[in-house]
């Protein structure tokens, strides 16, 4: 597949190593420009681009920069891409440590139903609680005993099982956490959040989330 990556930190730079690894065609943006991803570009033949091409024609987008950059992303960047293009955010609010408080947020709305209102397109959440390194250490093949499970959300069905199979390609098992307004349930402070439990683990600890956010994760 065509693959656009918006954001080239930890995730975003190794969902490039492996989705390359793979064989799809990536195109990789970051916030500073192409030159600044020489060196990835180098190690992984990835494309580097302006973040306004990365979209261009990708039948998968993945949104992984710190939410307060949301907002800025260019106006239509996602108007090049594929009419049916799953776009994948891997978000997370981090009032305290990076972003701010972010209003809607603070009085309910879940993170991703709300970067879906900033870039106006529907996103599938997923690798939001899932360590950098784990998407180069721990993929197995489908079957194995214990493979790690990540949650998935989001209101696309058609979307969501394109990036379950994508993220089964990777190496990972999924768990469907439902709609948008499930995704909560995943949110740091969560038991799934940095969980790295197979299919049965990821679904209790889904069941076992509390919609009310802790104090360590409020402005």
């Amino acid at each position: 597949m065509k693959i656009g990556i918006i954001g080239a930190g930890n995730i975003g730079g190794n969902l490039t190593r492996r989705l390359t690894s793979l064989g799809h065609d990536v195109s990789v943006a970051n916030s500073r420009g192409p030159h600044t991803l020489a060196a990835l570009a180098e190690e992984t033949g990835a494309t580097p681009v302006a973040v306004e091409e990365a979209a261009r024609g990708a039948q998968v987008v993945v949104v992984t920069i710190p939410l307060k950059a949301v907002p800025g992303l260019p106006a239509g960047f996602l108007d090049g891409a594929a009419e049916d293009v799953a776009v994948i955010d891997t978000g997370n609010y981090y009032p305290q440590q990076r972003d701010g408080r972010i209003a809607e947020i603070e009085e309910g709305l879940t993170e991703s139903r709300w970067t879906e209102r900033q870039i106006g397109h529907s996103v599938i959440k997923a690798f939001n609680g899932t360590y950098a390194q784990d998407i180069l250490d721990k993929p197995q093949p489908k079957g194995t005993p214990g493979r790690v499970a990540l949650p998935v959300s989001g209101d696309d069905e058609a979307a969501k099982k394109v990036v379950r199979d994508l993220i089964d390609e990777l190496g990972f098992d999924t768990v469907d956490n439902g709609g948008q307004d499930e995704s909560w349930r995943q949110q740091p402070g969560t038991p799934a959040y940095g969980n790295t439990g197979d299919v049965a683990e990821i679904r209790k600890a889904l069941d076992a989330a509390s919609p009310e956010r802790t104090a360590d994760w409020r402005a």
